[in-house]
Formats: structure tokens, sequence, C-alpha cells
């Protein structure tokens, strides 16, 4: 199963648009084509961005369902510092790809990401489709 990091705006985008290539990232987890890593970071980020009052039009029960998923990824406790990202969040999911030796780490947002850190390509969710897809025609 491929190891993957997934970026915050990839799971606010999942909740918004439910037919989009996020949630078809999070259809992967849940199909156990993929298997997500958190570190305490990443899950810290995540229930503080998809409990914000903006998010309120979500209904509540699709932000606590994604958060228990979120809860029961694979977990990680990254013993080190990253410095990559010129956005202080984001290295905060770098470590944890690094830490949890992710494939990918899956982001809408590659502005923020160099094209690879060490091991872990920085894709898009429509890449990250189309890379399984590839894998499964292999």
């Amino acid at each position: 199963m491929i190891r993957i990091v997934i970026d915050t705006n990839v799971l606010v985008s999942a909740l918004l648009k439910t037919q989009g290539a996020e949630a078809v990232v999070l259809s992967a987890v849940v199909d156990k084509r993929a298997l997500w890593c958190v570190s305490p970071d990443v899950l810290a980020e995540y229930g503080e961005v998809l409990r914000r009052p903006k998010f309120s039009r979500v209904p509540r029960q699709y932000i606590e369902a994604l958060l228990a998923l979120a809860g029961r990824a694979e977990r990680v406790n990254p013993a080190f510092t990253v410095a990559t990202s010129p956005h202080e969040p984001d290295n905060r999911f770098l470590e944890c790809a690094e830490a949890a030796g992710a494939v990918y780490l899956v982001t809408g947002n590659r502005r923020h990401f160099p094209a690879r850190h060490k091991a872990t390509v920085i894709i898009t969710p429509r890449q990250f489709l189309d890379a399984m897809r590839t894998q499964s025609d292999e």
C-alpha cells in the first residue's frame, strides 16, 4: 500500500467538493489503496482548521467523520524539524512525510512546497490520481 501525507487544503476541498479529485484521494484511503500517515502536529492542524467558523456550512458530521478517519491513520512522531517551506506550518507536513517514509505528499498548494522532499514527491490530487491509475495498470 502506498504511503501518503495529505495537506489540510486537500481535506477542506474534499469536504466542499465531494465529487472532486480531493475526495477521490480520501476514497483511496478508505478503499485501502493508500495508507494515510499523520503526526500529532498534522492532526492538530487538521482539527484547528476544520473547526474554524468559516466551515460552519459544512455538515458537522462530515467534519467529525473526516477527523475520525484521520485519527485512524498511521501515526508517526518526527524527532526532527524541517525548515524547507517558506510557509512554516507546511514544514510539519514535510516532517511527517519524511518520518513516515511517504511516497507522496498530496497538496493543492504546491507553491509552499519543493517538488520533492527527500524520498517524498509533492503532488496535486489530480497527479496522485494519475499515479494511482498508472500503478493499477502495471
